[in-house]
C-alpha cells in the first residue's frame, strides 16, 4: 500500500486543525492594547497548540519520508493519532478561556499525553510492517525522547490540580525538546540519499 494517501489526508486534518484553533481566537471590542489583554492565556496556549500541532505534523512527514512501505494496519493507528490531535483545538480554547485552570489544564495534558501514546504506537505499527531493520526502527532506537516526554505528561497532569504552571511549563518542555526536527529521521533520509 503506497504512503502517499495517508500523508495527504493526515496533512489535510492538521491543516483543518490549525485553522479550527485559529478561529477560536476572537477579536476584541476594544481598539486599543489594553483590549487584547483578556485575551493572552488564551493566545498562550494557541501559540503552544500550535507549536504542538506543527510538531506532530513535520515529524509525521519525517517519519513517512524514510517509511517505505504501509498496510491497512496502519491507517487505524493514524486515525488514532488524529482522533487525539482533533481534540487540541477543544482543549486549547478551554483552557484559555479559564485562565489554566486546574482541570482544563489536565485535560489538555491527557490530550497530549494520549496523543503521544497514539504516536508511539503508529511507530511501531509502521515497523511491524517494515521490519527491526528498518530504517524507522534504527532510527528509533531506545527512543528515549518519546519516554521522557511521556513521562513529563504524566507528572504533569496531576499537578495541574496542584499548581497548573508547573504542568503548563512541562508542556511547554516537551514541545521544546521536539521542536527542532527529529535528527534520527534526517541523518535517514540523507543516508538514503547518498546512497542512491
Amino acid at each position: 500500500m503506497t504512503k502517499t494517501r495517508l500523508e495527504a489526508f493526515s496533512d489535510g486534518v492538521m491543516a483543518v486543525l490549525i485553522t479550527i484553533m485559529v478561529l477560536e481566537l476572537k477579536a476584541p471590542h476594544g481598539a486599543d492594547l489594553e483590549a487584547l489583554r483578556p485575551l493572552l492565556p488564551t493566545f498562550l496556549v494557541y501559540v503552544l497548540s500550535f507549536i504542538n500541532l506543527g510538531i506532530y505534523w513535520n515529524n509525521h512527514h519525517h517519519m513517512l519520508q524514510v517509511t517505505r512501505r504501509i498496510s491497512g494496519g496502519v491507517l487505524w493507528p493514524n486515525l488514532h493519532l488524529l482522533f487525539w490531535l482533533s481534540l487540541i483545538p477543544f482543549t486549547t480554547n478551554w483552557m484559555g478561556e479559564n485562565e489554566f485552570a486546574a482541570v482544563p489544564t489536565a485535560l489538555y495534558g491527557v490530550v497530549l499525553l494520549c496523543s503521544a501514546i497514539a504516536w508511539w504506537i503508529l511507530q511501531h505499527c509502521i515497523v511491524a510492517v517494515e521490519g527491526p531493520q528498518s530504517a524507522l526502527a534504527d532510527a528509533l532506537g531506545s527512543d528515549r525522547k518519546a519516554k521522557a516526554s511521556l513521562a513529563m505528561y504524566v507528572a504533569a497532569i496531576p499537578l495541574a490540580f496542584v499548581r497548573p504552571w508547573i504542568a503548563d511549563a512541562l508542556y511547554v518542555a516537551v514541545a521544546l525538546v521536539w521542536l527542532v526536527p527529529d535528527r534520527r529521521m534526517e541523518s535517514r533520509l540523507n543516508h538514503r540519499a547518498n546512497a542512491v
